[in-house]
C-alpha cells in the first residue's frame, strides 16, 4: 500500500538525490545567506510577540490579584498517584476552572458527526481498511482481507465517547476477524505502526491497562488483555522490517504472511524521515507494558542512528526528508516539515514527555530543532500588517533532471501537515526543560498560560495564580509560545480565507519580486493547477486534523475562548460543506467525504467530491475537535501523549535506560 502523502509528491526528476551530504552542503551556500537576510523580519515579529505576551501577563496578573479577590486564586490541585504509577510526575496538571468546563452544544454537534460518519462505515464498509461513501462501498489493501486500519484506527474515540454498542461490535470483530499471518500484500510499516498498533496500545490503556482503577465502564474485564495481545502479535509480524537493516531503520513495506520486507522502489530505496522516526511512542509503550527490552531498543536504534548522521554531516536541527535505511546516510533532499518530514518533529517533545521527561536527550533534540526551523524556515508574507509568518521549506534547484549538484533555495510553501507545529511549540514551550537540571526549562508547579490576544475579553476569568507562572518562562519558551500561537493563526487563517471556510491542502504565500499575479491573493494563494486536465491537489480539503490539533492544546494550555471559537468555525464548515447529501438507511445525516477544490461554490452541479473518508476524520479530526469542547479531565494533558494519529498513550516512568546518546 501506499505510505499516506502528507503532501503533494514531486516528480521522479525532482526525488533523483545524491547521497551523504557533506558537512558544508547547506551551511556555506549564498542561498543560506539570503535565506538567514530574508528571515529577519520573521525574526523581529517573534521577539515582538513574545514581549507583548511578557507585558499581557504581567498586566492581566496585576488586574486579577486586584479585582478578582480569592476567587480566582485556588491552590493547585495536587497530582494523585496510579495505582501503576508509583512516582510523582515530572509534568504537573494545569489547575482546574470552569472555562475548562465542556461546552455541551458544541460537543453534542461534534458527536452527531461522528455518529453519522461511523454509522455510515458501519452499513457500507465495515471491516474494509477504506471506506468510500459516494459508492457506499470498502475496500482493503489485501485481497485476503482488512488489517484493522479503519476499526482500530477508531477504536479509542468510542471509548472516550462512551458508544457501548458501537465499542461492543468493533471489540468482538477485533477479537474475532483481526489476523496478520494469513494477510498477504505490502502494507506500510509506519501506518500499521501509528494506527493500528497504537489504537491497539491506546484501547489497553483505557480499558485500565495501566491503571484498572481507570478504565472505561465500556469495557470488559478481559478487554485489556485482548487489546494488549494483539498489539504485541503485530508487534512481531512488523518486527522483520526493522531487523532487515543494520541501522535498525524499518524497511518501508512489509508482507505479513510471509514476513519479507520491500524498500521504498518509488525512491530508489530511500526511507523517509518521518517514516522511520514515528514508531517510537509506540513501540516504547509496548517494552514498558510487556517488561521487553526488545521493543525498547526497537525505538531507539533508528534515533541513534539518525543522531548520528546529523552530528556527522553538520546539520542544523532540520533534517533531508530522505535517508538511507541500510547506512543512514541523508540523501540530498528537500528540508520540510510537511509531507514525509512532520511526525518526526513531533515525535521528539513527545518521546521527551511520554517518559515523563527523564530522556533529556529528546528535549535537547527538539530544542535542536525548533532552533534550525526558526533560524531556516520561518518566514513572514508580503503585505499583511501584521504579517502572516509561516514555515517555509528548503529545496532544490537542478538546471537539468542529470544535476548531482543543485543548489538550495527557500520554497514560501506550507503543507496543512505542517499546521501541527502550532501546538507542538506552545506544547514544548510549556513543558519542555529537564526537571533535574536545575533551572533548565519552565519552573515547576502548577502551569496555565494566556495568549495576548486575551487581553480584551475583560470577562474572561483566568486563575492569576498559574497565569503568573508565564512571567518565570525562559525568553527562548517565551518566544517559542508566541511563535506557535502565530503559526496556529495562520492555519486559521487559511481556512476562513476561502469560498467553504476550509483550508487548502497546500498554500503558497506572497514573496516581494515573487512575480504572482496579486489577483490570487496579496498574502497567499492556492497553486493553479497546469492544465485544465490537472486535478486541483494543492485546492483539495481531505478533513486532515492538524489545525484542529493545535486548537485543543492550545485551548487547553490557555482556557482562551478563541481556539473553541475557531475549532466551531472549521467544525461548521466541514458540516456545510463536506457532508455527502445522501445520508444513510438508518436516516442520519449523511457521512463525510473530501472535497477537490476548496474554493469552488458547494452549491454548483459540478461541485467534486472524493470518493474517500479517511480514518483520521474520525480518529483524528472529530476527536480533537471533541477534546477541544470537552472538560479538560477528559485526557489530561500532563498524563498523556498522543501519537500522530491521535492516540492518546499514558506517561510513563521507563523500565529501561536511554541509550540514545
Amino acid at each position: 500500500m501506499a505510505v499516506r502523502q502528507r503532501g503533494a509528491a514531486g516528480t521522479k526528476a525532482q526525488e533523483k538525490r545524491t547521497q551523504d551530504i557533506s558537512p558544508h552542503g547547506i551551511g556555506d551556500s549564498e542561498e543560506r545567506s539570503k535565506a538567514t537576510q530574508s528571515s529577519s523580519p520573521a525574526r523581529i515579529w517573534i521577539k515582538v510577540l513574545s514581549g507583548l505576551v511578557s507585558l499581557a501577563c504581567l498586566i492581566y496578573v496585576a488586574r486579577s490579584l486586584l479585582f478578582n479577590g480569592e476567587s480566582n486564586s485556588q491552590p493547585p490541585s495536587k497530582t494523585t498517584t496510579a495505582k501503576r504509577l508509583p512516582y510523582e510526575l515530572a509534568i504537573r496538571p494545569i489547575a482546574k476552572h470552569p472555562v475548562f468546563d465542556a461546552d455541551e452544544e458544541k460537543l453534542q454537534a461534534v458527536l452527531e458527526a461522528f455518529d453519522d460518519s461511523w454509522a455510515g462505515y458501519v452499513e457500507d464498509a465495515f471491516g474494509f481498511d477504506e471506506y468510500h461513501p459516494l459508492t457506499k462501498e470498502g475496500s482493503n489493501f489485501s485481497k485476503d482481507g482488512g488489517v484493522g486500519y479503519f476499526i482500530v484506527d477508531v477504536l479509542d474515540m468510542l471509548l472516550l465517547t462512551d458508544r457501548r454498542k458501537e465499542y461492543e461490535r468493533a471489540r468482538d470483530w477485533v477479537r474475532d476477524e483481526l489476523r496478520w499471518s494469513d494477510k498477504s500484500g505490502k502494507f506500510s510499516v509506519f501506518e500499521t505502526t501509528i494506527r493500528t498498533l497504537g489504537g491497539l496500545l491506546s484501547a489497553h490503556a483505557l480499558c485500565g491497562g495501566s491503571d484498572p482503577s481507570q478504565a472505561s465502564p465500556l469495557c470488559a474485564p478481559s478487554d485489556a488483555d485482548l487489546f494488549l495481545e494483539k498489539a504485541l502479535d503485530l508487534a512481531e509480524h512488523l518486527r522483520p522490517a526493522f531487523e532487515a537493516t543494520k541501522t535498525g531503520m524499518p524497511l518501508r513495506e512489509i508482507d505479513f504472511a510471509t514476513g519479507e520486507v520491500f524498500a521504498d522502489v518509488d525512491n530508489n530505496g530511500a526511507a523517509s524521515l518521518a517514516e522511520v522516526a514515528t514508531v517510537q511512542l509506540e513501540f516504547k509503550y509496548l517494552a514498558h507494558l510487556t517488561g521487553d527490552d526488545t521493543w525498547w531498543h526497537l525505538a531507539e536504534r533508528p534515533m541513534q542512528a539518525l543522531l548520528s548522521s546529523t552530528r556527522q554531516a553538520g546539520l542544523e536541527g532540520i533534517l533531508p526528508i530522505f535517508i538511507s535505511p541500510s547506512t543512514a546516510e541523508f540523501y540530498m533532499s528537500e528540508i520540510r516539515l510537511g509531507s514525509r518530514g512532520d511526525s518526526y518533529y513531533e515525535y521528539l517533545i513527545k518521546q521527551y514527555l511520554q517518559t515523563n521527561r527523564t530522556e533529556s536527550i529528546y528535549n535537547d533534540m527538539y530544542r535542536g530543532a525548533v532552533q534550525g526551523i526558526k533560524r531556516r524556515l520561518i518566514k513572514t508574507s508580503k503585505s499583511r500588517k501584521p504579517p502572516l509568518l509561516f514555515v517555509a521549506e528548503i529545496g532544490l534547484r537542478r538546471l537539468s533532471p542529470q544535476d548531482s549538484k543543485p543548489s538550495f533555495v527557500t520554497v514560501p510553501k506550507q503543507d496543512h501537515l505542517v499546521c501541527f507545529i502550532g501546538g507542538s511549540l506552545m506544547l514544548g514551550a510549556v513543558y519542555s526543560g529537564d526537571p533535574r537540571r536545575p533551572g533548565a526549562g519552565r519552573p515547576e508547579g502548577d502551569f496555565h498560560t494566556m495568549d495576548a490576544s486575551s487581553l480584551h475579553r475583560a470577562g474572561a476569568a483566568y486563575p492569576p495564580s498559574s497565569l503568573a507562572a508565564l512571567s518565570r518562562l525562559s525568553a527562548t519558551s517565551l518566544e517559542d509560545w508566541s511563535l506557535g500561537s502565530e503559526l496556529t493563526k495562520t492555519c486559521v487563517t487559511t481556512y476562513r480565507e476561502t469560498s467553504t471556510g476550509l483550508s487548502p491542502e497546500i498554500a503558497m504565500f506572497r514573496q516581494d519580486g515573487d512575480g504572482v499575479d496579486d489577483r490570487l491573493g496579496e498574502d497567499w494563494y492556492i497553486k493553479k493547477s497546469l492544465s485544465k486536465w490537472q486535478p486541483l491537489i494543492d485546492a483539495r480539503n481531505i478533513l486532515r486534523p492538524e489545525t484542529v490539533e493545535s486548537l485543543y492544546i492550545a485551548f487547553h494550555l490557555t482556557g482562551d475562548p478563541i481556539y473553541r471559537q475557531w475549532g466551531w468555525e472549521i467544525f461548521m464548515a466541514f458540516r456545510d460543506v463536506a457532508r455527502v447529501p445522501d445520508g444513510h438507511k438508518s436516516g442520519r445525516a449523511g457521512v463525510y467525504a473530501g472535497i477537490s477544490d476548496v474554493n469552488a461554490d458547494p452549491k454548483d452541479p459540478k461541485f467534486l467530491r472524493e470518493n474517500k473518508m479517511e480514518t483520521f476524520w474520525l480518529a483524528e479530526t472529530l476527536k480533537y475537535l471533541y477534546l477541544l469542547f470537552a472538560s479538560q479531565d477528559k485526557v489530561p494533558l500532563d498524563r498523556w501523549v498522543f501519537n500522530t494519529e491521535a492516540h492518546p498513550l499514558p506517561v510513563f516512568e521507563p523500565h529501561f535506560d536511554t541509550h540514545v546518546a
